[in-house]
């Protein structure tokens, strides 16, 4: 039976064509949201209905969106990307709806994107831009990155690719990850995250999302950090205290921050982040290379192709859905 998929993610849009192909040559019916996502709960179930698949953006697919009856024909939700904190996870087992991701594509991808943001802000390339394009000629004073410390918060497989770069500026690494053993991170001192912060030049933060770290970053982290230390986060907005952060920017307590994620997205226009001072901000792009987004929009649309043929995804994030008997989804034996 030929599936019905809605495409909400706008990068399987955008650099996603020999998904979109796969999926085609697969029977699917591809239809493009519009707008495109991260679409809140009550319109992406009407955006929804009679569809079987999602390859998904940042969505808010919540306990509600999937007790909706308008998404009773949904088997799939294959994410765009590697994080899941927009997805209730028991609520979509419970519905019988298998979730896929997309672990390990994006990893080089923003661990480039984090070094750029952190030479960028270090060495106020934005700055000296916006000086030349005003018709300007004058010299914004940076700090050197060579031999510095640098801190990672979180140091699974984008962490470790960060730490991996540092070696070719002799930097001095440490690292916090509650999940990571002392010594079983190469080349990463791991430390409690009070003395990461105190002792680091550049704090730069790579951990999932989850309710026991959301606002990590606060006014008393803030204000451990050392005057000329930036803050680097491709990770998640929330992890930060944007108005800590905003009063500490404002106070000089931190030499800068360079933010590619943001509690709410797209950031609002109102939100003082937009005029924070020695501030770098881009819209969640740290992902987006063109390699990096034909990769990972191939992999979400084999998930589904998988599931539409009856076979097990690779990546499941809610395995125990294969087994519960109200999964909508059939698999061979």
């Amino acid at each position: 039976m030929a599936w019905h998929v809605l495409l909400t993610a706008r990068a399987s849009f955008d650099a996603g064509a020999a998904a979109r192909d796969l999926l085609a040559s697969a029977g699917c019916r591809v239809t493009v949201a519009d707008p495109f996502g991260p679409l809140a709960a009550a319109p992406l179930a009407a955006a929804l209905e009679g569809y079987d698949a999602v390859l998904a953006s940042s969505d808010e697919y919540s306990a509600p969106f999937f007790a909706d009856p308008r998404t009773a024909a949904l088997k799939c939700v294959s994410r765009w990307g590697v994080g899941l904190d927009c997805v209730d996870l028991a609520a979509a087992t419970r519905a019988g709806v298998v979730v896929c991701n997309t672990p390990g594509l994006l990893d080089e991808a923003v661990a480039d994107y984090a070094w750029a943001l952190l030479f960028a802000i270090a060495r106020q390339v934005a700055s000296g831009q916006a000086l030349l394009r005003d018709g300007g000629w004058s010299i914004a004073w940076g700090h050197e990155v060579h031999s510095k410390t640098l801190g990672i918060v979180g140091c699974g497989r984008i962490g470790r690719a960060v730490a991996r770069r540092a070696a070719g500026f002799s930097m001095r690494v440490l690292g916090h990850d509650p999940f990571a053993p002392a010594g079983s991170v190469p080349g990463v001192e791991l430390v409690p995250l009070d003395r990461l912060l105190a002792e680091s030049d550049f704090v730069t933060l790579h951990c999932a999302l989850t309710p026991a770290n959301r606002g990590m970053i606060g006014a008393p982290q803030l204000a451990l950090m050392k005057p000329t230390a930036y803050l680097v986060n491709t990770a998640r907005g929330a992890l930060v205290d944007e108005g800590a952060l905003v009063a500490a920017l404002e106070a000089g307590a931190i030499a800068g921050a360079a933010l590619d994620a943001f509690a709410a997205e797209p950031l609002p226009a109102a939100s003082p982040l937009r005029v924070a001072p020695r501030t770098l901000i881009t819209p969640h792009q740290a992902f987006n290379s063109v390699e990096t987004g034909e990769r990972v929009s191939l992999m979400a649309a084999r998930a589904i192709v998988d599931l539409a043929a009856g076979r097990r995804p690779v990546h499941v994030a809610n395995p125990d859905v294969l087994a519960v008997p109200q999964r909508r989804a059939a698999l061979q034996a």
